[in-house]
Parts: structure tokens; C-alpha cells; sequence
């Protein structure tokens, strides 16, 4: 439990409240996923604003869960925000994206989502 995330700031948020916690990890799942695939679709295609947007949505959800990518999510997203066509974020990229998979896999396990 909690290797690919943490609940800490998630549970200081929530104030006790388990079924809010509960709540917040579904919306993760929901969520994050999702804008995971739009996130690589859009770098792959050098689709700027589409991730500068993807980024910067995903940027309060990651940081709450301390995934502990959120420094290689900001490169990407000014990537995508500054248009900066002569720099390489795929390195950047693969590791939100394996943060967020390893993440959700065991978000679903712990709270049998």
C-alpha cells in the first residue's frame, strides 16, 4: 500500500472523511488515466496546446497524490506551453506516464476499485 503514491496530504484534505478519501481515488482513476492517453497522444503529435492543457489539468491530482513526477510533468507542459520544438520531453514523459500506470493499478487494489 502507497509505494507508487501517497494518501498524506489526500487524508489531510479529507479531514478524516474516508468515504471523501475514497471519493478522491476514484476520481483519480476516473480521471487521470484518461488524461494520461491524451497527454501521450498529443506529445506524440507535437500538439502543444492540447499538452499544455492535458499537463496542466493533471498537475493538482499528481501533486496530491505525490507520484513524485510532478517536477517532469512541469517540463512537459511548458513544453507544450512555450512550443519549444528543439527540446526532447520523451524522457520526461515516459516517467508520468509510469508513475500514473503504477499509481493506478495500485490505487485499484487498495481501495478494490
Amino acid at each position: 500500500m502507497e509505494k507508487h503514491y501517497k494518501l498524506f496530504r489526500v487524508r489531510e484534505l479529507a479531514d478524516g472523511d474516508e468515504e471523501f478519501v475514497m471519493a478522491l481515488a476514484s476520481a483519480f482513476l476516473d480521471e487521470v488515466p484518461e488524461d494520461a492517453t491524451r497527454l501521450k497522444k498529443a506529445v506524440a503529435e507535437m500538439d502543444f496546446y492540447t499538452t499544455y492543457q492535458a499537463a496542466h489539468k493533471m498537475k493538482p491530482t499528481l501533486d496530491l497524490f505525490e507520484l513524485g513526477v510532478l517536477s517532469e510533468l512541469i517540463q512537459v507542459q511548458e513544453w507544450g506551453k512555450f512550443e519549444k520544438t528543439d527540446e526532447d520531453v520523451s524522457q520526461q514523459l515516459q516517467l508520468v506516464l509510469n508513475a500514473i500506470e503504477n499509481a493506478s493499478v495500485e490505487i485499484k487494489t487498495d481501495f478494490n476499485l
